[in-house]
């Protein structure tokens, strides 16, 4: 029996809500991202990209579909 193909694959990145271990403000990042992202409102790094999935280094919060 042969392994069917998805005409249309499902990605496999996705956006998620992230808490800021300094100031406890909450935001959404992609979690492939390609350069590092800041919270909005202290600055302080949140993503660090690493050629694939990135590092979050805050807390993850929710992944949203």
């Amino acid at each position: 029996m042969k392994k069917r193909k998805t005409l249309i694959p499902m990605p496999r990145s996705k956006f998620v809500k992230v808490r800021c271990p300094s100031c406890g403000n909450e935001q959404v990042i992609f979690d492939h991202a390609t350069f590092p992202s800041r919270c909005l409102v202290c600055g302080v790094v949140l993503v660090v990209p690493s050629g694939g999935k990135s590092k979050i280094l805050g807390e993850l919060i929710k992944i949203m579909s």
